[in-house]
């Protein structure tokens, strides 16, 4: 077994970094205080070619793996989740499905904008009564002539109503087959009539992302819109969400390594009784820890991550990883938050701002208890004592 990163995978790490610390950390908590979209930062990791980066080349992609963008996704988060979420709903919940799924006039159509970063594309599942239960969709459309008619609602949408943002794929039911309802993927532009986004969410973290709920009223796009197989859309869907349950793994890797940073700085500056914090046993064993649970971490998302480039069965290590980092980067979080003791709990300390923005990584891309559910069904399967 080999830990060790190659040349062009170092590379892309080490200018990840420099560009995150140099550009996005700076400036991350004045837009999280203001709330606004921070489009410099999505100007500078299009430059790099983030958007593009773990696609093939044959659709305009940059050719690089999947670990690769596990790289990234990390140092882009380590700087501010709410780049990190931006740029990960763009790659593996926008991108992902056209260049999956899509058709060649659907690629052609969409994709130079999408891999340039130029514009962003959105990925609509959750509704009001489909969250954990995503087959619960309720949003339902109907062919008429050359058109699907759309009706519902999708919530806690990313990069839906930015200026650049340029549309998103749906699941929707489409009908039903042997008394089961029938679910597919359909791709709907902005400015589509009928379609319309809320105001943005007020949210706890993540405030310089874009969130809302999508509205579709009689909302009409070509039948051509279909993105993949007819029926497919919730199975194409569960595909995606393993590559997307991977990317929010090494997103939780990056924050919980932003508070070890901050809480080794601290502690290492801080002074009670005459010495610096760092000195004191208490204190060594929270970021021991901490240090520990991260590498565990990273290594379990490295593990994915190299599953899906290796073209094997990653959905338990996407899982396994994604239950870990989250959970431990809300552990570091609140460990952060401790070592700082008051300052902490102020928000002009960053690990105030850490500790909002990392609990939503338990939540979104299945919920803690749905990978559970998940991990235990692979781990069961030999004894066959779970209904499918």
């Amino acid at each position: 077994m080999d830990f060790e990163l190659n040349d062009e995978q170092r590379h892309i790490r080490s200018t990840v970094r420099d560009f995150a610390q140099a550009e996005i950390a700076p400036t991350a908590a004045a837009y999280d205080e203001s709330g606004e979209f921070p489009y410099e930062w999505v100007r500078g990791m299009a430059r790099l070619g983030l958007f593009a980066l773990p696609f093939p080349e044959s659709v305009g992609g940059a050719g690089g793996d999947f670990l690769s963008y596990v790289l990234a996704m990390e140092e882009i988060s380590r700087a501010d989740a709410s780049a990190g979420i931006t740029l990960e709903a763009a790659v593996s919940l926008g991108i992902s499905p056209l260049v999956h799924f899509g058709s060649k006039e659907q690629q052609e159509r969409w994709l130079p904008a999408l891999l340039s970063g130029e514009r962003l594309w959105s990925f609509g599942l959750t509704e009001p009564e489909a969250g954990s239960d995503a087959g619960g969709t309720q949003t339902r459309a109907r062919r008429d002539g050359g058109e699907w008619v759309i009706n519902g609602r999708k919530v806690f949408i990313t990069n839906a109503g930015t200026d650049i943002s340029a549309g998103v794929t749906i699941t929707a039911v489409t009908g039903s087959s042997n008394g089961t309802r029938e679910i597919s993927a359909i791709a709907v532009e902005r400015g589509t009539p009928g379609y319309t986004q809320a105001p943005k969410y007020r949210k706890l973290g993540w405030h310089a992302s874009d969130t809302r709920e999508l509205i579709f009223d009689d909302v009409r796009v070509p039948v051509g819109n279909l993105v993949g197989e007819q029926g497919a859309g919730y199975r194409q869907f569960l595909q995606i969400l393993e590559g997307g349950r991977v990317a929010i793994a090494a997103l939780s890797v990056g924050v919980a390594q932003a508070c070890l940073d901050a809480a080794l700085a601290y502690s290492a500056q801080r002074r009670q009784f005459g010495k610096p914090i760092a000195t004191f046993q208490a204190i060594q064993f929270k970021l021991s820890d901490m240090a520990t649970q991260i590498e565990l971490a990273r290594m379990m998302t490295w593990r994915a991550a190299c599953a899906i480039d290796a073209g094997r069965d990653a959905a338990p290590y996407a899982s396994m990883a994604k239950l870990h980092a989250s959970e431990v980067a809300t552990a570091c979080a609140s460990q952060a938050v401790q070592i700082h003791g008051g300052y902490g709990f102020m928000e002009e300390s960053p690990v105030a701002r850490y500790y909002r923005d990392v609990k939503v990584n338990e939540i979104g891309e299945g919920t803690s208890e749905v990978q559970r559910i998940l991990i235990a069904r692979h781990i069961l399967r030999p004894y066959e004592v779970l209904e499918d």
